[in-house]
């Protein structure tokens, strides 16, 4: 298979089939300087064009390494941008598969040139379409600020590449010692790559990611729902520890799309649906299951730089293609450690501006234990939660009673520690003091967790929430 009909093929492998059209496939490169005129470059090193997948219209483009390595000139940067016109126009998503070289060197000037158009299309579809990019080669220098500008970003496993400065520019490194352009690294330790598999793999995820998403802002990401609206959660109270397993258990048919999985496991992000209608969930992690049921990692109950920071960036677009929001919460307090102490006021500030500032229908459903600042930060009702169910055996409060009353009774003996401590979690911690004060709306048993967020979903459905006349906040 040669590396031209690789570019078709992957979008024929990812579209319905039969389904695409080319637009723009006799466009070719005008520059004539190093001989390049001599240069065959058909398509001018991208397909582009629009088909559909189960049904709903997309825009698509492939980066052809056989032509001058996929390199972006200026004509392959106005065929991109007049694909992004086009989505604006229908309001369809964007979906960009990505291997190139990245600047076309020969055409200087005229290139950055389309990079910069390129960005600027990516700037005013954002929060308007979904923008999803795939990376099944090279993507390098200011090619990676691509992929960084849309909403989600696939990375195939072994030849795809992904870097700003290659691994070998980073003083103190070379590729054998750390390769920072490779799937795992973009993938666990930046957090800029949601998703990472085998081609066949990630072209099946975009699919299935596509479908569950609304095709623009506007647009009502709902389908018939097959599933029991009241079926029992039988096995949820089982799942406090890994909540990817707790959210199947609440969602329709069991499905989640969950997204940047392996980055920041303490904080589990993706997508569901309830009654047909799309949700996007964020839950707190502390262990994390794999397919044969045994724990693989663990974590405290607490809220990290990064979980908050990837928590936050999800609501945002959540809340820009105005998708409900459903949290999961179970959180004690902050990790504490030197490094994320970096950035942990910085990070939860976003998470917590990022739920208060989203005006679509916000449910909080408390797991577990709901203690202090991190606790609120948590879509609680104080910043904008419209509905909070907790389960019967939630502890909500400042901190732990133990850990209160020492502080309480400081230089007494530990009897009065311990009476004070079970004093403490009677009158504050307890679930039902919390919903005397109006902080709980809802005392449910766990098993009947879904039938109350689908009605509180449905309840809320024509939710409409007024805010200040600004042009944008800061945070």
């Amino acid at each position: 298979m040669s590396t031209t009909s690789q570019a078709s093929q992957r979008i024929n492998a990812l579209l319905d089939e039969n389904s695409f059209v080319e637009i723009g496939g006799l466009v070719t490169a005008r520059a004539t300087d190093f001989n390049l005129k001599q240069t065959e470059t058909p398509s001018d090193g991208v397909v582009t064009g629009y088909g559909v997948i189960d049904g709903n219209l997309v825009y698509v483009y492939s980066q052809d390494a056989s032509v001058l390595n996929g390199s972006v000139g200026e004509m392959h940067a106005k065929k991109i941008a007049n694909l992004y016109d086009l989505a604006m126009k229908t309001g369809a998503p964007v979906i960009g598969l990505i291997d190139s070289a990245g600047l076309r060197l020969q055409e200087a000037t005229d290139a950055l040139n389309g990079f910069g158009e390129i960005y600027m299309k990516q700037t005013l579809a954002s929060g308007v379409i979904p923008q999803i990019t795939a990376v099944f080669g090279s993507c390098g220098g200011g090619l990676a600020l691509i992929p960084g500008m849309t909403d989600f970003t696939f990375m195939e496993e072994k030849k795809a590449k992904l870097f700003v400065n290659s691994p070998n520019a980073l003083e103190g490194n070379e590729i054998s010692k750390c390769d920072t352009s490779a799937a795992a690294f973009q993938s666990e330790e930046t957090g800029l790559v949601d998703m990472v598999a085998d081609e066949a793999s990630i072209l099946a995820q975009i699919r299935q990611l596509v479908s569950i998403l609304p095709a623009n802002n506007a647009d009502l990401a709902l389908v018939d729902c097959t599933d029991d609206l009241n079926r029992a959660c039988a096995q949820i109270a089982n799942c406090v520890g890994d909540t990817s397993i707790a959210l199947s258990q609440i969602a329709d048919d069991g499905v989640v799309v969950e997204v940047k999985q392996d980055y920041a496991k303490d904080m589990v992000v993706g997508f569901i649906r309830l009654n047909g209608a799309t949700v996007g969930a964020v839950a707190n992690r502390t262990e994390v299951y794999n397919a044969d049921g045994e724990v693989t990692d663990k974590f405290d109950a607490v809220l990290s730089a990064r979980g908050a920071e990837k928590a936050a960036e999800f609501i945002n677009f959540c809340d820009a293609f105005d998708i409900p929001v459903l949290s999961l919460t179970n959180v004690t307090g902050f990790a504490a450690t030197k490094c994320s102490e970096k950035r942990m006021a910085k990070a939860v500030s976003k998470l917590t501006y990022a739920f208060a500032n989203a005006t679509v229908p916000k449910v909080n459903v408390i797991i577990g234990k709901a203690y202090g600042s991190a606790y609120v930060a948590m879509n609680s009702k104080a910043i904008g939660a419209d509905i909070t169910i907790a389960w019967p055996n939630a502890e909500i409060g400042m901190m732990d009673a133990k850990l209160a009353a020492k502080i309480i009774c400081d230089g007494q003996g530990s009897d009065a520690i311990d009476a004070c401590a079970k004093e403490y979690a009677a009158l504050q911690n307890n679930v039902t003091s919390a919903a005397k004060r109006g902080y709980v709306d809802q005392i449910v048993e766990p098993v009947d967790t879904r039938k109350y967020v689908i009605g509180a979903f449905e309840m809320l459905a024509t939710k409409s929430e007024g805010r200040p006349e600004k042009k944008h906040g800061t945070v």
